[in-house]
């Protein structure tokens, strides 16, 4: 999937992927509590996260694509209900937008 086009769609937002935010080979657990108060949202394809992890005590919310793929040609088009969803995510709260 092409990143760029992804963060081109979520204009006016920060975008980092994993490895650009340094975080490349880190596990969900150990990778949410080192995002835990440095980002907002994490954006992530991975539907099991919300039952491997205990997110409520984390202060990062996060929001689940899912598509009926992770090719980019399926998650644009969710997109729009993403932007909707910035606007009012809270801390520890697990979004799903999708399929």
């Amino acid at each position: 999937m092409s990143t760029k086009a992804l963060e081109e769609a979520l204009a006016g937002h920060e975008v980092l992927t994993v490895p650009e935010a340094g975080f490349a080979g880190v596990k969900n657990g150990a990778l949410l509590r080192r995002m835990s108060g440095q980002f907002e949202v994490f954006i992530t394809v991975d539907a099991n996260l919300k039952y491997q992890q205990n997110l409520s005590a984390l202060k990062v919310a996060v929001v689940v694509l899912r598509a009926h793929s992770n090719d980019l040609s399926d998650l644009l088009p969710l997109v729009s209900q993403v932007l909707v969803a910035l606007e009012t995510i809270q801390s520890g709260v697990v979004i799903e937008i999708g399929v």
